[in-house]
């Protein structure tokens, strides 16, 4: 599967990867380039891999409250939630981003490779559901350009007159980017500040090629999926299917605070709070190494030569300039300080569980 940027990332060099069903490109530079140009000045993503789902209803705020762990009931119009969304034992199905529209319209955004598993599910709870509301499957219908960094605002201001400076993180605005329609929202997945701007598929060259083209003054590149990893493994921000899946719940992870115990009920929640009051048995950590090298993905994390773990996301960064990573642990050992070994074929590193995010912008 291609967005509809694909060919101009081809003529812009892009190193181009299969990303589960799609071809997207990794760098056009260098990872550490694009990394680099992000921490410090504007990048531009292509994300229109992304899935996107619109609920409508007179009872959709009550269906996303079941289908959620977060709490949508305090949401404003025009105001975005990050959240997990679990299955009957408490496991992760996928995290996503609430849009709210209005009490009865709310767009969903999702990770690319879980699009068809993400929507069977919620058809299903809809069915169960049995209330009036209304699900539809509009990622084939939206493109989604993520513009991040510490001088975005400015790029993207010069584009339209919706005042972006009275945007708050997590909220967004309905407007028009060079006479296009758009849904404007402060939000992203580096660290950085920066906005994500949904638009029609047809749309989305000519607002790429703007943005390149304003932005040279703040000196905008294209960015690939290299440096969004490198950047968000930086924030410790998970990625699903490497920190994150049906086999690890949110009382595990670094994002506990998506749980909230105190809605009348959702999806999962029982299995949640058997889980806690058992007592969590393993802890998201990060870890950085004390030597040279990387720890990758499926490494294992041991202590005294005694298996404790697993790393499930590791990079170079750029910013830290040191191996760092994300990995699970038994309970006992996730103190931060712990020094630890990651076992790299034959050879053992000498690391330690590191305190995350590994970096947060002033």
């Amino acid at each position: 599967m291609k967005t509809p940027l694909f060919e101009i990332h081809k003529r812009l060099g892009a190193k181009i990867i299969e990303f589960g069903p799609w071809l997207m490109p990794l760098y056009y530079t260098s990872i550490i380039d694009e990394h680099n140009t992000v921490r410090n000045k504007v990048g531009l993503f292509d994300v229109s891999h992304m899935g996107e789902f619109s609920i409508r209803g007179k009872d959709a705020l009550a269906f996303i409250q079941r289908l959620i762990t977060n709490d949508t009931s305090h949401l404003s119009n025009n105001q975005a939630l990050y959240t997990p969304m679990c299955n009957n034992n408490g496991t992760i199905i996928d995290d996503l981003l609430v849009y709210k529209f209005s009490d009865e319209y709310f767009m969903l955004v999702v990770n690319a490779t879980n699009i068809e598993k993400d929507y069977r599910w919620i058809e299903g709870v809809a069915r169960r559901f049995d209330k009036d509301i209304s699900l539809k499957n509009i990622s084939d219908e939206t493109s989604l350009l993520a513009l991040q960094g510490p001088k975005a605002k400015e790029a993207l201001q010069k584009l339209t007159n919706l005042d972006l400076s009275q945007t708050k993180h997590y909220w967004f605005k309905e407007g028009k980017i060079e006479g296009i329609q758009a849904i404007v929202s402060r939000t992203g997945y580096t660290g950085e500040d920066g906005f994500e701007i949904y638009i029609r598929p047809e749309c989305a060259s000519k607002i790429w090629n703007r943005l390149l083209e304003i932005g040279k003054e703040e000196e905008i590149k294209p960015v690939g999926l290299g440096a969004r990893d490198t950047l968000r493994l930086e924030c410790a921000m998970l990625l699903y299917g490497n920190d994150m899946d049906e086999t690890k719940t949110p009382l595990e992870t670094n994002i506990a605070w998506t749980v909230k115990f105190n809605k009348k009920d959702f999806i999962g929640k029982e299995a949640l709070l058997r889980q806690k009051a058992e007592g969590i048995k393993q802890r998201l950590i990060g870890l950085e190494l004390l030597e040279r090298g990387i720890p990758r993905h499926n490494y294992l994390i041991l202590k005294d030569k005694e298996k404790i773990g697993t790393v499930t996301s590791g990079s170079f960064s750029p910013t830290l300039k040191k191996g760092i990573g994300l990995g699970y642990v038994k309970t006992d050992f996730a103190k931060e300080g712990t020094e630890i070994q990651i076992q790299r074929r034959e050879k053992l590193a000498k690391a330690r569980i590191a305190k995350i995010p590994f970096y947060r912008r002033k």
